[in-house]
């Protein structure tokens, strides 16, 4: 069994795309500048946005935080971010979710310029995505993806099983492993709380992504000899251990899977730090203007 290091293979790509700044910024280029907006203080995303600033640091990128209270209004929200649209500075933004009860946060996404969508949730980049075009793709799909091209992990012809259907996870990842491409090229099937038989479905898997954000779902009988797993869950789970009184928790029973696999992720350590660096990858392409015809 191999542990897939999520935490190195980050740091590695922050100093990648740090060194690629630089070249950019001698050679008389600009600097990319993401910027955040961050509505409420909600201290799950506090902690996200905060994450993200500190890549963008080490990444040698220029970053903004926009705070508004949790009362701002959907058309005073949308204003604003019309505003990021328009100014040539912002290479990207993102839009921290989740957003206060009364803001539709799809109109929110909608309203972004795709062109500057690094979280790659607008329906055009989902939909260039999904025939496989050139878009921003959404952080952890592309940080999955870049992990098992970073460990040479063969997909080809492969069965892989996605556990969970989200928007921002299980659809993305299965087009993204279906696609012409290395990593790719492997035979789909997605599973979701609607399907039955899941054990003996992942008990044929090669690969098993589980994004379903139900801790300790994955057991050793879901699991064959030799299979890949990509743990995505994320889960704070009460522990008395702990000093701050929870621990995250993954989707998979780590310690029971973790013999039968040839390679898996850890929870925390794994997917986690790679869904940060990949929006820092978006926003370079971004600066870049690389991706769409400009």
């Amino acid at each position: 069994m191999q542990l897939i290091d999520g935490k190195a293979i980050s740091a590695q790509i922050k100093l990648e795309i740090a060194q690629e700044v630089e070249n950019i910024v001698a050679a008389g280029g600009k600097r990319p500048h993401l910027a955040a907006v961050l509505v409420g203080h909600d201290g799950g995303s506090e902690s996200y946005v905060a994450h993200k600033v500190k890549a963008c640091e080490q990444c040698g990128f220029k970053s903004s935080l926009i705070r508004f209270d949790e009362d701002i209004t959907e058309e005073e929200l949308i204003a604003q971010i019309e505003r990021l649209n328009n100014d040539d500075d912002v290479d990207g933004f993102i839009v921290q979710l989740p957003l206060p009860r009364h803001i539709k946060e799809q109109r929110v996404i909608e309203s972004i310029d795709y062109r500057k969508d690094v979280d790659g949730f607008h329906p055009i980049n989902v939909g260039r995505l999904s025939i496989g075009l050139p878009c921003f793709v959404s952080a952890t799909p592309a940080g999955i993806m870049e992990l098992l091209a970073r460990y040479n992990i063969d997909t080809r012809g492969k069965h892989c099983v996605v556990l969970g259907r989200s928007n921002i996870v299980g659809k993305p990842i299965a087009s993204l492993m279906m696609q012409k491409t290395n990593p790719g090229n492997a035979t789909v099937t997605v599973c979701h709380s609607a399907t039955p038989n899941i054990k003996e479905i992942c008990r044929t898997a090669d690969i098993i992504i589980a994004a379903m954000g139900s801790p300790g779902f994955v057991t050793a009988d879901m699991v064959k000899q030799g299979a890949v797993v990509i743990d995505v869950g994320t889960t704070r789970v009460p522990n008395a251990e702990s000093k701050n009184g929870w621990k995250l928790t993954g989707d998979v029973c780590f310690d029971e899977v973790a013999p039968l696999c040839s390679y898996i992720t850890p929870v925390p350590g794994g997917v986690g730090p790679m869904t940060i660096v990949s929006l820092m990858r978006n926003t370079l392409l971004a600066g870049k203007k690389v991706i769409f015809d400009y």
